[in-house]
């Protein structure tokens, strides 16, 4: 199962993930410390997380970690972590976090737009850049990228993912019309050129998508994850009905038009009072590993969360 292949990829495969039996939560922290808004990247046989430890209070730091691609729990943490911290002064002065690490082929450098908080700013995203250590990033700007500059984002445009065709970087991100963090979030799509990551245009349809109109996304669509198929590009995305996020599916050609997975949604809470994710799921990424797919994945129990993984369950 590779994406090499030229059918589409069908719902059942993203309706299919299950929790691994030994290991959740991969990355965590001791509460009431958050270990979340994980994303990885495969670079010759390993795996490096990019997460987020959230500290006491809301400031958030950006951390790395590596597996080999054999063995996604086997995680060792980079002593310089974190590798990312808010800046002196500017968007990101308070919090940097859900970082999206990338290869760019037009100059064989790795990227990551991120969320950047400021303490008298609303959350915008960022971008950084690294020339192939990725414990290693710095700022390609000190400006967002994308800022909270339209009605629909007054609060927030930040929470980034991407996929790259051809010479375009296609972006969703959150768009966040409130303080809350459960109403008024929306997505949104943007796209950059290759030659230029930083040179961001938005789509002006934004928010393209709102939610599939049924009762358990009805209230607000948030952390939405991009992977590209071989014929439509899949977006899994977080949504909330008032009391618990569950992660659902979507796919579309051109992000104006979003079919959604008749399964929807596809990755709910566990069933186990006890587990790490048994108040909410979130920030479901989709990853290809050798012949096979999985899922990074937040999962909530209390306040907090942390970052958790599923495979693909066997025939």
């Amino acid at each position: 199962m590779t994406n090499t292949q030229k059918t589409p990829i069908p719902f059942e495969m993203f309706a299919s993930f299950k929790r691994i039996e030994m290991g959740n939560p991969i990355i965590s922290l001791p509460p009431p410390l958050w270990a979340a808004a994980t994303h990885a990247i495969i670079v010759d046989g390993t795996v490096h997380y990019i997460w987020c430890k959230r500290d006491l209070g809301v400031r958030w730091l950006i951390m790395h970690a590596t597996a080999p691609i054999n063995d996604l729990t086997d995680i060792t943490q980079d002593a310089r972590n974190p590798v990312l911290e808010p800046s002196v002064e500017g968007f990101d002065d308070d919090a940097v976090e859900y970082p999206f690490p990338f290869l760019n082929p037009a100059d064989g450098k790795f990227y990551m737009y991120y969320r950047g908080k400021g303490k008298t700013t609303p959350e915008q995203t960022g971008l950084l850049v690294s020339d192939g250590d990725l414990g290693e990033w710095r700022r390609v700007r000190d400006l967002p990228v994308i800022p909270a500059d339209t009605e629909h984002e007054r609060h927030g445009a930040s929470h980034p993912s991407v996929a790259i065709e051809e010479d375009t970087i296609h972006i969703i991100y959150t768009g966040k019309a409130t303080r809350s963090f459960a109403e008024g979030l929306t997505m949104c799509h943007a796209i950059a050129p290759t030659s230029n990551l930083a040179s961001v245009r938005k789509n002006p349809d934004n928010p393209v998508f709102t939610g599939s109109g049924q009762a358990w996304d009805n209230r607000a669509v948030r952390e939405t994850e991009l992977f590209k198929g071989p014929e439509y590009f899949h977006i899994l995305y977080g949504g909330f009905d008032g009391e618990v996020w569950r992660i659902g599916h979507v796919r579309t050609r051109d992000f104006h038009s979003f079919e959604p997975n008749p399964y929807n949604p596809v990755f709910t809470p566990s069933d186990d009072p006890n587990a790490f994710d048994c108040d909410g799921v979130l920030t479901g990424q989709v990853l290809e590993v050798e012949d096979t797919y999985v899922m990074l994945y937040a999962g909530k129990k209390g306040q907090e969360w942390q970052t958790g993984l599923a495979t693909l369950r066997e025939n």
